[in-house]
């Protein structure tokens, strides 16, 4: 191992596994893994062996795998109290699943020996040393996870580390140690794995640390400067109760901000594999997830947006390209004339802007954030929005009314129809269609009126729809913000529409998706586009 490399062991597939509300299918483990594999994680938890039948297939199919980066490892644990480790299922499951790398955690904290496994501490170290023994024996590279070790140090050294030097003894390549209820804070983090460390100065130890205490990313960038060279973690922090430690903040950590070897320049990748994960795990990602969030280099306030603008130093402790990430302006009441020209700068206008334009769009954004529209999350409004102050907006299809019904036709599910008049050209088409709701209805008639002059809005997918009452003691004549996130597959783009009736807010937000849709696709309207 290079002095300076610290192993990334990810077992966002197992551990993250665990998490309320994540169910990962066998093509969703395979893809997991095909992912880590190109960032270049260097160890992927794929599973336990023989837990269930996902798993067996799982471990069937990568043994076909053609990696270029990381080792599959399977994960277990020691044999059982009193049996014999050639006799026992579970260790003979893990050597059946083909890896060349073993994972077995096994009880360091007297506490559970006693009150778990219910025997002797001796037997526990039996347990474990012959475990790991017998795995050698089979010719696979063994890992020990001292289930544990923290809670158990704390409570009898002694015997924690008893625990660790009978894996190290029997022949455990790496000591991971756990902070397996994530109670442990920095500071007894970096005092109990210096100890362990020194304890086993000939072992490579390992850190596997739970967020419960909301320390887990700390607790393992702490135990990398004790000593340990092998990280355990999940993606975007995935695990059971609170999670596991984020390896997509302690990667990043670890190599700019300390200068350890991780990923190397394949942590440009770190913010894409984290956002592929979360739809994978079918989660939306964090927008504000440190490093790889959405949000992590977003700036609303003026004078920030000025100052990064200048030198990115000012408010960004790093350059979000090095992870993948990318510089956002918002654009608000608060924003001023820096903040305006750093976000219209990304949109291709096709026009030089002058002073006057910029006070006119920042003049119109303050007028229209009066009224109760944002345009923080509603990027493709905001960029239809500068055009329309330009004179450069195209004009793909005009309104000229609508009209919606809902009933419920005697017994059964409420039904609600919807009819437009659109003119698209010197056509003027009027359009019925139903839905499961008033928006539903509408998006459709809308579409169906403009899909002959434009194909392409068939491949335009809703993908999120929220509703938010602006002022709630107005009640229900309250102004009403609608915002729409749509999607062509490959894209996605957010719009935004307010009025005190909530389906001319949702038709606004609609029109504005569609409208910027048929922009991205470079579509020419069937209307002249009329420039100033």
């Amino acid at each position: 191992m290079l002095q300076n490399k610290i192993e990334i062991y990810d077992t966002t597939l197992r551990d993250g596994g665990q998490a309320e509300g994540i169910a990962f299918s066998v093509n969703d483990k395979l893809k997991i893994i095909h992912l880590l594999d190109e960032l270049g994680v260097d160890y992927i938890e794929a599973g336990w062996p023989g837990a269930n039948p996902k798993d067996i297939e799982v471990f069937e199919q990568a043994k076909t795998l053609k990696l270029k980066n990381a080792k599959i490892t399977a994960f277990g644990c020691t044999r059982k109290v009193n049996g014999k480790a050639e006799d026992d299922f579970v260790l003979n499951q893990l050597i059946d699943s083909g890896t060349e790398i073993i994972t077995i955690f096994g009880k360091t904290w007297d506490f559970h020996v006693e009150h778990a496994l219910c025997t002797t501490l001796e037997e526990n170290l039996n347990m474990i040393y012959d475990s790991v023994a017998y795995l050698k024996s089979k010719g696979k590279r063994v890992f020990f996870d001292a289930e544990h070790f923290y809670d158990g140090y704390k409570n009898n050294s002694d015997y924690a580390l008893k625990a660790i030097e009978a894996a190290h003894k029997a022949g455990a390549e790496r000591i991971i140690l756990c902070d397996t209820n994530g109670g442990c804070l920095p500071v007894e983090m970096k005092e109990i794995t210096e100890i362990a460390e020194k304890h086993l100065s000939d072992a490579v130890i390992g850190i596997h640390a739970h967020n419960d205490s909301d320390t887990a990313v700390a607790n393992s960038i702490i135990a990398v400067q004790a000593g340990a060279k092998q990280v355990q973690g999940t993606f975007n922090g995935y695990g059971e109760r609170c999670g596991n430690a984020n390896l997509c903040s302690i990667i990043p950590a670890l190599q700019l901000k300390l200068g350890f070897e991780t990923l190397g320049e394949n942590i440009k990748k770190l913010s894409s594999v984290s956002r592929q994960i979360s739809e994978i795990a079918n989660r939306k990602a964090n927008d504000f997830s440190p490093y790889v969030g959405r949000s992590a280099f977003t700036h609303k306030a003026g004078v920030h947006a000025s100052g990064v603008m200048k030198n990115s130093s000012t408010y960004e402790h790093i350059d979000p390209e090095t992870v993948g990430n990318a510089r956002k302006i918002l654009i608000s009441d608060q924003a001023g004339t820096a903040s305006i020209k750093e976000k219209i700068s990304g949109i291709n206008l096709g026009i030089d802007l002058t002073n006057d334009d910029m006070r006119k769009v920042l003049e119109q954004i303050k007028n229209l954030e009066w009224q109760g529209f944002t345009f923080e999350d509603a990027d493709a409004s905001f960029e239809l929005m500068v055009r329309e102050v330009l004179g450069i907006k195209p004009q793909y299809f005009e309104l000229k009314g609508f009209r919606v019904i809902s009933d419920t036709r005697g017994i059964g599910p409420l039904n609600t129809e919807a009819s437009v008049k659109v003119r698209v050209g010197n056509e003027i088409l009027h359009k019925v269609s139903e839905g499961e709701g008033p928006g539903n209805a509408l998006d459709s008639a809308v579409r169906l009126a403009l899909k002959p002059f434009y194909p392409k809005i068939e491949k335009f997918k809703l993908t999120d729809f929220k509703v938010r009452i602006l002022d709630g003691t107005d009640g229900t004549g309250a102004k009403t913000r609608v915002h729409v996130e749509t999607s062509d597959g490959y894209e996605r783009w957010d719009t935004v529409g307010v009025s005190r009736n909530i389906i001319e807010a949702t038709y606004l937000a609609i029109v504005d998706s569609l409208d910027y849709g048929l922009l991205m696709q470079n579509e020419i309207p069937q209307n002249k586009i009329v420039f100033r």
